[in-house]
C-alpha cells in the first residue's frame, strides 16, 4: 500500500543513491548497538539536538547514535527509506503524514510505551495517534498567533490587539495600518495552514472531525475563506504576489512592511535577534466560532522493521523527558508538548506575551487528517490560487 503511495516519487536510481548513501547505518559493533534516528531541524535546532544526542550516548554507552539530518524534501527521503527497506529506527515526523505510515503499517505501536501521559497536553496525543492507538511519542505541539509590530500600532494611534479581539476589530486595525504599497496590515500565505484559522474560527474546516467528509464548501467554510481572501483582494490589506515578490512573510516584517504577521513559535528566535522594532504576539482575532487555530504536533516514531526496538524505545524516553523538552523549549524553537515544561515559555522577558502559545492550547483544534490529506490538499490548491488570485 505505501509503495503504491509513493511510486510517484520515486525516479531513476532514487534507490540506489539512497541505499549507497546509508548503507552503513546498518553496522553493528560488537560492544554497542548503533541505532538510526532520523530528523529534520534548522541549524539552531540541530545545535541543540546535538548534545542532547551526545548526553544520552554517555548515559548508555551500549549505544551509539547515527544521527540523519535532512533538512530539506524530509518526507520525500523518509518516503523512499521505507520503500527500500532501510528505514531509520528512530523518526521525528508530524502528525500531517504520520497517518499514511501508520494506515500502511510501518511504525510500531506505542500505546503501551513506560511514560506519564498525563504529562503531557492531551490533544498533542491524539495528533498523533491514529484509530485510537499511539504511534509517536510528542515533542511539541504548533499553533498560530498574531506577531504584531508595535512600533507601526503606536505610530498609527491603534491599541495593541486586545485578547478577545474580533474579526472586525482586526479588519479595522489592518486597513487603519496599511500604507500602499510600503506597508500592509496583515500577511498573506496560500498554504491552507495560514487559512485554516480563519475557516476553524468559522465553524469549519478542511475535512469533518470524522475524516468522513470534506467541509471546506460549506457554509461555514466559505464564509471563513472568502474573508481570507478579500484581505488581499477586496480590502487590500495583505500584499499580492507581485507586491511580496521574492520576499516572505517573515521578511516583510522584518524590513517593517507587515504590520501583522500569522505564524507560529519556529519565528519567536529568528525575530528576537533580528527585529530592530519592539514587536508581540496576540491571540487570532474571533469568528463565529470563537478564536480557533489548527494544533498540529511533532514527535518520535520507531519503525516497524527496526532490530533494535529496546534501545529505540530508551532514546525516545530520554528526548521527551522533561530534562530534554525544557532544554528545547529555552530556545523559542517550541511550544512543548509536555505540560511540566510551560514555564519555560511563561517566564521568557521576548515576546512579553508568550502565554497567548500556551492560553490557546485550549482553543485549538487538532488538525483532522486523512490517509491523503496532502493530495486533497494538493486539489484544493487549484482552486484556491484562484481564488486568492
Amino acid at each position: 500500500m505505501l509503495k503504491k503511495i509513493i511510486a510517484g516519487l520515486i525516479i531513476t536510481g532514487s534507490l540506489l543513491f539512497v541505499s549507497a548513501l546509508f548503507c552503513h547505518l546498518s553496522r553493528q559493533n560488537e560492544n554497542y548497538t548503533v541505532i538510526q534516528f532520523a530528523s529534520w531541524g534548522s541549524k539552531s535546532e540541530i545545535d541543540i539536538l546535538k548534545p542532547l544526542l551526545e548526553d544520552f550516548e554517555t548515559q548508555n554507552p551500549d549505544i551509539k547514535i547515527e544521527f540523519m539530518h535532512i533538512p530539506q524534501n524530509y518526507f520525500q527521503k523518509i518516503h523512499l527509506l521505507f520503500a527500500s527497506n532501510t528505514s531509520p529506527d528512530v523518526i521525528f515526523i508530524n502528525n500531517l503524514f504520520l497517518p499514511v505510515y501508520a494506515n500502511a503499517g510501518v511504525l510500531e505501536d506505542l500505546s503501551d510505551i513506560d511514560i506519564n501521559r498525563n504529562d503531557f497536553y492531551e490533544k498533542s496525543l491524539e495528533s498523533l495517534s491514529w484509530n485510537g492507538k499511539l504511534f509517536a511519542v510528542p515533542r511539541d505541539v504548533s499553533n498560530l498567533v498574531i506577531y504584531y509590530n508595535k512600533d507601526l500600532f503606536k505610530s498609527a494611534g491603534i491599541s495593541y490587539p486586545a485578547n478577545d479581539w474580533t474579526f472586525d476589530d482586526f479588519l479595522s486595525a489592518a486597513k487603519k495600518l496599511t500604507h500602499r504599497p510600503d506597508i500592509f496590515g496583515i500577511s498573506f500565505e496560500e498554504d491552507s495552514l495560514f487559512y485554516l484559522p480563519y475557516l476553524m474560527s468559522e465553524g469549519g474546516g478542511i475535512l469533518s472531525d470524522d475524516l468522513s467528509r470534506l467541509t471546506i464548501d460549506e457554509t461555514a467554510s466559505q464564509k471563513g475563506l472568502k474573508f481570507y481572501a478579500d484581505l488581499r483582494k477586496k480590502y487590500r490589506v495583505a500584499p499580492q504576489k507581485s507586491e511580496s515578490a521574492s520576499a516572505t512573510m517573515a521578511q516583510m516584517f522584518l524590513q517593517g512592511r507587515l504590520a501583522m504577521h500569522l505564524s507560529g513559535r519556529w519565528l519567536v528566535p529568528k525575530y528576537r535577534e533580528e527585529a530592530v522594532f519592539e514587536w508581540d504576539v496576540a491571540p487570532f482575532p474571533k469568528g463565529d466560532a470563537g478564536s480557533v487555530v489548527p494544533m498540529d504536533a511533532s514527535g518520535w516514531a520507531i519503525s516497524k522493521t527496526s532490530k533494535h526496538k529496546p534501545e529505540a524505545l530508551k532514546l525516545i524516553k530520554f528526548l521527551s523527558s522533561k530534562n530534554s523538552i525544557e532544554k528545547l523549549t529555552k530556545s523559542g524553537l517550541i511550544i512543548p508538548a509536555r505540560k511540566d515544561c510551560a514555564n519555560s515559555v511563561l517566564n521568557e522577558k521576548k515576546p512579553a506575551n508568550s502565554q497567548v502559545f500556551i492560553d490557546i492550547i485550549k482553543t485549538s483544534k487538532p488538525t483532522p487528517v486523512s490517509v491523503n490529506y496532502n493530495e486533497i490538499n494538493d486539489k484544493i490548491k487549484e482552486c484556491t490560487e484562484k481564488i486568492f488570485n
